[in-house]
């Protein structure tokens, strides 16, 4: 049998699929495990685009659309960047797809030769490091620690720059940390990229959720020399509750967005007609809904940090946006809980979610060690019973 692809072989399964086939194994077999590893918001899609969706079937719009999107999502999207980060797109520089993943694939499709770096700051989402090696791109991992608040600064760029750098990846809010970059924190980056010409694929997805009246400011937002360099990718699943609609876009100069294009065209085709339909109204309708959603996620966040900051052991710094948290492990490494000696945080997680039933994600997977993963997309309840587990396995009972 002939080889088969290096680069295929090479892609990793995510680290949080034992932990996730564990829970549902045990919800399966009827035993009360409490989830914070969803990376969807817990609320339902709002009304008037559920109402748009239905209206689109009804009235027979399913049939393949332009493999970029439709003009109409298109359009919407260029008024939703205008109207919320201040940034100005024709609908020739949007190109829709089935989900902003497909479109963070797509841009380094656009972007890299194979041999290229890109560099990625850790803690990253996990898909990142293999979309990237997907490509055949190299990886270079640039680590911020908890006391840099998760982010990469200026002097760490520039160390990590090589001739090989073809761009940064760099995802505000993020995922997995929920710390957000303040204006003047991205323009020193900005201005190292400006710098060594160097492209950003900037995943802003969890843009709407930003707390404690902070101020999102796009990368692309920094001035029109930054604006040609970016390639920002975004989303209607997180800030309108539409994960299952399968609709991303990205927005970037007219060269990059035709190359993206292309690759729709000749590789999943057009995305689901009915969904750009909804989210065009999503993009375009009445926003308050989103304004709800995040003082929900706020207010959960409070509550997440103040309860885990009391309890001994454990700790984590306060996530300014998106809606996860990343909990400190580092006191508990070497100690025995249950019998089981906690070496790392997979050690932990599975052991958690053994005797303490609830299901959190390592943080190994994102470049986070001795961290976990907690999503409050959520109800309150069950962030209360969660953390009162937490307290009583902690405690060994």
């Amino acid at each position: 049998m002939k080889e088969l692809s290096r680069i295929a072989e090479a892609v990793q399964a995510s680290t949080t699929m034992a932990i996730d086939a564990m829970f549902k194994q045990m919800k399966a077999d009827g035993i009360d495990v409490i989830g914070f590893g969803a990376g969807e918001p817990d609320f339902n899609t709002p009304d008037n685009i559920k109402q748009a969706g239905i209206e689109a079937i009804e009235h027979n719009v399913t049939r393949y659309t332009p493999a970029a999107g439709t003009v109409e999502l298109r359009q919407a999207v260029c008024h939703r960047m205008k109207e919320d980060c201040g940034v100005e797109y024709k609908p020739s520089q949007v190109v829709i797809s089935s989900g902003a993943k497909h479109l963070v694939y797509l841009a380094l499709r656009a972007l890299v030769n194979p041999g290229d770096e890109i560099i990625l700051p850790a803690p990253y989402w996990v898909s990142y490091i293999e979309l990237i090696r997907m490509v055949g791109a190299e990886p270079v991992v640039v680590h911020a620690t908890e006391a840099e608040q998760f982010k990469l600064t200026p002097e760490k760029l520039e160390a990590a720059i090589t001739p090989r750098t073809k761009a940064l990846m760099i995802n505000n809010p993020s995922n997995p940390t929920g710390m957000m970059y303040s204006r003047e924190e991205l323009e020193a980056i900005a201005a190292v990229c400006l710098k060594h010409e160097l492209y950003v694929i900037a995943d802003e997805i969890y843009y709407r959720l930003a707390y404690d009246g902070l101020k999102f400011t796009s990368f692309a937002a920094l001035g029109p020399e930054m604006r040609e360099l970016t390639i920002l990718v975004n989303g209607v699943s997180k800030s309108y509750a539409m994960t299952g609609w399968r609709i991303g876009y990205a927005c970037a100069n007219e060269k990059i967005a035709k190359i993206m294009a292309n690759y729709v065209s000749h590789s999943t085709g057009s995305p689901v007609a009915i969904s750009q339909k909804a989210a065009a109204v999503a993009l375009s309708g009445p926003q308050d809904q989103v304004d709800v959603m995040c003082k929900a996620f706020e207010e959960r966040r409070d509550y997440f940090v103040k309860r885990v900051n009391a309890i001994p052991g454990v700790s984590c710094i306060k996530p300014e946006g998106a809606f996860y948290a990343m909990m400190n492990l580092e006191q508990l490494i070497g100690k025995t809980i249950h019998g089981v000696e906690i070496t790392n945080d997979d050690v932990f997680a599975d052991a958690f979610l053994k005797y303490g039933l609830v299901a959190v994600v390592p943080g190994s997977g994102f470049g986070a060690p001795n961290f976990v993963r907690w999503s409050y997309a959520t109800s309150m309840e069950n962030i209360k019973e969660g953390l009162d587990r937490l307290e009583r396995f902690l405690a060994g009972e």
